[in-house]
C-alpha cells in the first residue's frame, strides 16, 4: 500500500487554524515573549493534560520539567501524550514504580522528547521522520502502520502508535497526539548503540581495531551561538515585493551515518565468521589492493597495522561512514513532497521527474576523496528486480552497466540506531569503493545540489520542507531561509559578502527549488566534491539568469577560468544563440536525434547547456508541469575543463567582477554543480552523445 493511500485512510476533515510561529526550531527557552500572553477562550494544551486523568503521570513529568507554563501560553505545539498505562510500562522497564522515582533530568528529557514546537497532524507525517526536530533537537522517526483494530496509524520510533480515535485533537495552542507508549530517544553516542547490537559485532570490532572509532566522536560546537549573528534581509529572484529574512542556523552539529553489513550476511555470503577480523582484512585487501596498488608493499598495509591510513581494513571501515547525519532514509536522497495544494498531480522528489531519472544524491565518506551515490529507485525501465521507492548505494542499472548496488535496510526494532551524533542502517551486501565503483559506476555525470556539497546542511536539519507552494511561508515549519556565518561550513571561506540559502519554492525553476546566493563584493572559495579517478573533467555550474544578478570571475585551484560569468544573460540573448533558442518542448522533441545532438553541440561550443530535461517546476503554483529545458534562464555553464587529480583537494574561487553594485547587490546564484568526465562530455567526438536528462 502506498503512503498516500494509508494517510488518506485516516486523515479526517479536521480544520487546523494555522497561527504565526513564535519559537525557533531549537529554542530551549521555557519563557515565551510577553507579547504572547493573551486571554484565551479555548482549551490550552496544559488544560487538556490536567483535565484528563488518563494523562496524570505525563502531566506530572511535564510539570517537573518546568514546561507546563509554556503549554499554557500562546504557541504552536504538537504534544505526543502517553497515557498512564504507557508511562507505567516505561517505568516498569526501568525497574521503577512511580514517576516520583524519576530524576528531574529524566523528566526534562521525557517531556522534551514528546513535544515539538510546531503543529503537525497525522497528514503532515508523510516521511520517515518528523519534518522538524522535537524540543530535544532530535528527529522522531515516523512510519505508517496499523493498530490492533486494523486502523491506519502513525508509528513513532518503531513502537509508539498514535491512538486512532484520539489523533489530531486540536487545542488553542496546538495539536494533541495521544500515544500508547513512551517515546525513548537515546542520548548515547552512535558507536555505543552499535556496540549494543550483537548482530553487527564484526563491523564494530573492525571499527575499534582500525581506530576509526576515534574519528566519529564529534557532537556539537558548543562555542557556536546563533544569537551572535544578526538576521539578514534582502529581496531575491524576480520577486521585488518580497523582503526575505535569512537567519544563522540554530545549531552547529557534527555527525555520521553508517552503512553496516550484519554478521549473518558476512558469514553466509563471504564466509567471514562472527568477529573474524583476519578474514575481513583479507576481503578488504581483495578490494582495495586493486584501487590503491601503490600501497600494497607499504608497512601500514599489514594486518599488524590496522590503524594506518593506507591499511585496507582501515579504508574498508571508512568507506562505510558518511560525514553527516541522515536521520531517515529521506535525507539520503532529494527532499520530497506529497499532494500539497497546487501540486495535486505531483508527489515525490521535488523538482525531479521520477519517471525519467532516479532521484539521487552524492555524499562524502570518511575515506578521503571518495563519495557514495544513493538512488531512490523510480524509473520502471531499470528496476532490475527491486521495488520502487527503495534506496540503493552505488547502483548503476542502465543500458551500459548492470550494477545493482547495496539496498539500505531498516534496523530491528529492538535495537536503537539513532544516537546523539549519528544513525546507522543495515545493507544487504558489501559497501566498498571497488575498482568497478570507481571506473564504471562513478564514471558518469555527477550532479549535486549545493545542499549536499556542504554536509553540515543535512546534519543540522536545514533542508526544512513544509509547503513549497508558499512563496513566503506562513509558518516557519513550512521553511526557513539561512545565512551562514564565516567558518560555519567546512572547506568554505569568504569575505565582504553574505552567503545565504533560499528555501524550496515550487514556482522557482531551479534544481530542487532551492538556491544558494552571494550578496556584496564577494570573494568566495569552497572545496569541490572529489572526482573518483584522475583525468579530464568538466566542472559546470547550474543557475538561472536574472536581471537582478551580477558578474563574477571563476578560479579553479587558483587558476582563472575564462572570462567572467554574467548572470544577467539568457540563452535567447545575442550573447548566446538568440533567436535559435528552442522555446517549446514540442519543438525540441520534434528534432531528430542528430538534430538534438547538433543543437546541444551549438550550445556546448558557447560553453553552456540548458537545464536538464528531467527537471520539473511548478509554474506559478498552478500544478502544471514544465521542463526547464525550454526556459532560456535555465543554464549549466562550463566553468572549467581540465585535468583533476583524484587524490587531491580542489577548490573553486568566485570573485565579484561587477562594475559597482550590479543588479541587487551583485546577487550571484549557486544552484547545483556537475562534475563530468571526458567519457561523458566528450561524447560528441568520441562516442555516444551525452543524454539531456
Amino acid at each position: 500500500m502506498r503512503l498516500k493511500d494509508i494517510y488518506k485512510g485516516f486523515v479526517g476533515a479536521l480544520l487546523i487554524i494555522m497561527l504565526t510561529p513564535t519559537l525557533t526550531l531549537t529554542s530551549c527557552s521555557d519563557e515565551p515573549d510577553s507579547q504572547y500572553f493573551y486571554t484565551f477562550t479555548g482549551e490550552m494544551m496544559s488544560e487538556y493534560l490536567k483535565s484528563r486523568p488518563q494523562y496524570s503521570e505525563f502531566t506530572e513529568i511535564v510539570e517537573r520539567a518546568g514546561l507546563m507554563n509554556l503549554l499554557a501560553t500562546y504557541g504552536h505545539y504538537t504534544c505526543f501524550a502517553p497515557s498512564n498505562d504507557a508511562v507505567d510500562k516505561y517505568l516498569q522497564g526501568r525497574g521503577l514504580s512511580s514517576v516520583s522515582q524519576l530524576s528531574d533530568a529524566d523528566c526534562d528529557t521525557i517531556a522534551r522528547t514528546h513535544l515539538v514546537s510546531y503543529m503537525y497532524t497525522t497528514y503532515d507525517m508523510v516521511g520517515h521522520k518528523m519534518p522538524t526536530v522535537n524540543m530535544l533537537n532530535r528527529y522522531l522517526a515516523t512510519e505508517p502502520g496499523f493498530d490492533n483494530d486494523s486502523n491506519a496509524v502513525i508509528v513513532l520510533e518503531g513502537l509508539a502508535k498514535i491512538i486512532f480515535e484520539l489523533k489530531d485533537d486540536s487545542v488553542e495552542n496546538g495539536i494533541m497526539q495521544p500515544i500508547d507508549m513512551v517515546i525513548e530517544k537515546s542520548n548515547s553516542y552512535i558507536t555505543d548503540l552499535m556496540r549494543e547490537n550483537p548482530k553487527i559485532s564484526t563491523f564494530y570490532s573492525a571499527l575499534m581495531a582500525t581506530g576509526v572509532i576515534n574519528d566519529v566522536m564529534l557532537v556539537e560546537d558548543e562555542n557556536y551561538n546563533p544569537k551572535d549573528y544578526e538576521p539578514y534581509y534582502t529581496q531575491s529572484g524576480g520577486y521585488e515585493q518580497q523582503k526575505k529574512k535569512y537567519e544563522a542556523p540554530d545549531t552547529k552539529k557534527y555527525g555520521y551515518t553508517f552503512f553496516i553489513e550484519p554478521d549473518e550476511l558476512l558469514e553466509s555470503k563471504y564466509g567471514i565468521k562472527k568477529g573474524d577480523l583476519r578474514a575481513l582484512y583479507d576481503l578488504a585487501c581483495s578490494i582495495y589492493d586493486e584501487v590503491y596498488p601503490q600501497d600494497v608493499n607499504a608497512p601500514g598495509h599489514s594486518f599488524e597495522n590496522l590503524t594506518d591510513s593506507v591499511n585496507p581494513l582501515h579504508r574498508f571501515v571508512q568507506y562505510h561512514i558518511l560525514n553527516m547525519i541522515a536521520a531517515g532514509v529521506d535525507d539520503l536522497t532529494p527532499q520530497e513532497v506529497a499532494n500539497f495544494q497546487g501540486l495535486s498531480n505531483f508527489e515525490g522528489a521535488i523538482g525531479i521527474l521520477e519517471n525519467l531519472v532516479n532521484p539521487c544524491d552524492w555524499h562524502y565518506t570518511l575515506l578521503p576523496h571518495t563519495m557514495i551515490k544513493v538512488d531512490k529507485i523510480t524509473v520502471n525501465k531499470y528496476l532490475g528486480g527491486c521495488k520502487r521507492g527503495q534506496r540503493y548505494i552505488n547502483r548503476r542499472n542502465d543500458a551500459k552497466f548492470n550494477f545493482l548496488g547495496q539496498r539500505i535496510e531498516p534496523i530491528d526494532d529492538e535495537y536503537k540506531h539513532d544516537g546523539i551524533n549519528g544513525h546507522y542502517y543495515y545493507v544487504d551486501d558489501i559497501v566498498a569503493f571497488t575498482k568497478d565503483v570507481r571506473d564504471k559506476i562513478h564514471n558518469q555525470r555527477i550532479r549535486m545540489d549545493f545542499n549536499t556539497v556542504f554536509p553540515e546542511f543535512i546534519t543540522n536539519g536545514l533542508r526544512i520542507l513544509g509547503d513549497p507552494t508558499q512563496a513566503d511561508a506562513v509558518e516557519e515549519k513550512y521553511g526557513r531561509n539561512w545565512c551562514f556565518p564565516e567558518g560555519y561550513l567546512d572547506g568554505v571561506s569568504f569575505t565582504n559578502c553574505k552567503f545565504v540559502w533560499r528555501r524550496p519554492v515550487s514556482m522557482y525553476n531551479i534544481y530542487m527549488w532551492d538556491e544558494f546566493d552571494l550578496y556584496g563584493n564577494f570573494d568566495f572559495t569552497f572545496r569541490l566534491p572529489p572526482v573518483p579517478f584522475d583525468g579530464e573533467w568538466q566542472i559546470r555550474l547550474g543557475y538561472t539568469s536574472q536581471t537582478t544578478r551580477g558578474v563574477a570571475q571563476f578560479y579553479v585551484d587558483g587558476v582563472p577560468q575564462g572570462i567572467p560569468l554574467d548572470m544577467t544573460k539568457d540563452l535567447n540573448s545575442d550573447y548566446y544563440i538568440g533567436d535559435d533558442f528552442i522555446s517549446t518542448m514540442d519543438d525540441y522533441e520534434a528534432l531528430s536525434e542528430e538534430g538534438k545532438a547538433e543543437y546541444i553541440k551549438s550550445l556546448k561550443n558557447l560553453g553552456v547547456y540548458t537545464h536538464p530535461r528531467s527537471f520539473y517546476y511548478n509554474s506559478a503554483g498552478s500544478g502544471s508541469r514544465g521542463y526547464n529545458i525550454v526556459q532560456a534562464i535555465g543554464q549549466r555553464k562550463i566553468i572549467s575543463q581540465s585535468y583533476l587529480d583524484s587524490n587531491q583537494d580542489h577548490y573553486m574561487r568566485i570573485r565579484v567582477a561587477s562594475d559597482g553594485k550590479k543588479g541587487r547587490d551583485n546577487e550571484f546564484a549557486l544552484d547545483f554543480i556537475e562534475l563530468v568526465p571526458k567519457s561523458v562530455y566528450g561524447a560528441d567526438g568520441d562516442g555516444e552523445m551525452e543524454d539531456d536528462l
